[in-house]
């Protein structure tokens, strides 16, 4: 039996892919321990797996504050790894290698530098995830960089236009990798070739692309040591839990509504965004559900709005005539399985990208975060719902996503490597 340490940073969306292959890894025989924050030690010991604390703790889960600066548009990006990964890196290390150093394999999420560092260090085999398509920051598929959105118009323009929007990327950031270069000439590392961050983040092993492939093509500047799995989806519903009886009345007393989302993270910093959806939901005259998280449910909600504050988006996206969302990659993800056509207004980091790219699918729509406004919300869900192409290719793309076992793929290519 393989002893494998599980590391990631960040929110739900980041942990949750990692436990639903941790999941199968264990039915397969091989001990799975896992290295994050502490906010989720009850969660990840609740499932029955070794839970270690790696720094630093993501206290942006319980503020929203916080969690405002860290999904910036214009810097949400560099105040995370200038303010947050760099910062406590020491301490990432210390953390990681004391769980890391009877371990068989490692397994890291985006994000945690410190993982090369102590697989290096201990002479250990690694695997990396790349959780959407804008982790590989590529020529011949450029993304779109939440800062300078812009840029994306020069997309049509060729390999010359692209090559220079990814050198300015690595421009903009190459001083963000500084305390990693510092910090691996401590431990008698040799020097990476390029930014940590962005062009040398990635295992020379295995890298696991976690995101449904309807998203991205394999490009030949990706590392070749590149699976493309699928998406690995957990959301805590395997164990068939039913829907509150509330929300399963209110679905089944008319037509399907809409349901406005903002993850797991956006949701700590929703601004206006439920207000102004409520009243796009009523220039439409539908019945709407509001996944609002941790907030305060809004007041005077009509007979046709309900506010919950979580539901497994596997129970309730199959059921519901268009989703609103904030464009992360698992909410992505879970709305291109169910098949529904969807209104992405996006924060930051790849959230812009994974928009411009169902968009460019045919299932989707975008409204920039500054222009969500009750009229416009409803002129695109109008357009949306009325124009049944939408509906049709969500439909087309949801039976590919539903047919991809990203879980099994990366299960088997894990274990390649043991």
């Amino acid at each position: 039996m393989s002893r494998i340490v599980f590391t990631t940073i960040g929110s739900l969306g980041d942990l949750h892919p990692k436990i639903a292959i941790a999941l199968e890894m264990r039915k397969r025989g091989h001990d799975v321990v896992f290295a994050t924050h502490k906010e989720y030690q009850a969660k990840i010991q609740a499932l029955g797996f070794e839970f270690h604390r790696m720094r630093p703790d993501n206290r942006a889960l319980d503020d929203p504050q916080e969690m405002a600066r860290m999904m910036d548009l214009q810097t949400g990006s560099e105040y995370i790894v200038r303010k947050w990964v760099c910062p406590s890196l020491r301490e990432t290390y210390a953390d990681l290698m004391n769980c890391a150093k009877d371990a068989d394999l490692i397994f890291a999420g985006e994000g945690v530098v410190a993982a090369r560092l102590v697989a290096e260090k201990l002479g250990m085999r690694w695997a990396s995830s790349a959780m959407a398509p804008i982790s590989f920051f590529s020529i011949c598929d450029p993304p779109v960089l939440a800062p300078f959105p812009i840029l994306a118009k020069l997309r049509g323009f060729g390999s010359l236009a692209n090559q220079a929007v990814i050198n300015f990327a690595k421009l903009v950031s190459k001083s963000w990798g500084e305390p990693v270069h510092q910090f691996r000439h401590e431990l008698g590392l040799p020097p990476l070739k390029g930014n940590p961050f962005i062009d040398d983040k990635f295992s020379p092993y295995l890298v696991l692309a976690l995101f449904p492939s309807v998203l991205a093509k394999p490009q030949p500047d990706w590392p070749p040591n590149t699976v493309v799995a699928g998406s690995t989806f957990y959301d805590g519903s395997d164990g068939g839990t039913e829907l509150e009886p509330k929300l399963k009345q209110f679905l089944d007393a008319g037509e399907p509504p809409i349901v406005f989302t903002l993850g797991s993270a956006a949701v700590m910093a929703p601004g206006y965004f439920y207000q102004e959806s409520i009243q796009a939901a009523k220039l439409l005259n539908r019945r709407a559900v509001l996944l609002i998280g941790k907030n305060a449910p809004p007041e005077n909600l009509s007979e046709d709005i309900l506010a919950v504050s979580y539901v497994p988006y596997s129970h309730i996206f199959d059921l519901v005539g268009a989703i609103v969302h904030q464009g992360g990659i698992g909410t992505t993800a879970q709305a291109l399985r169910a098949g529904r056509p969807t209104l992405v207004m996006p924060y930051s980091h790849d959230q812009p990208d994974n928009a411009a790219r169902v968009e460019r699918l045919g299932t989707s729509r975008t409204v920039a975060r500054k222009r969500y406004t009750p009229v416009r919300a409803a002129r695109e869900l109008s357009e949306l719902l009325e124009h049944r192409e939408y509906a049709e290719k969500a439909a087309e793309l949801g039976r590919i996503v539903g047919a991809e076992n990203g879980v099994f793929v990366a299960c088997d290519e894990l274990e390649k490597l043991l």
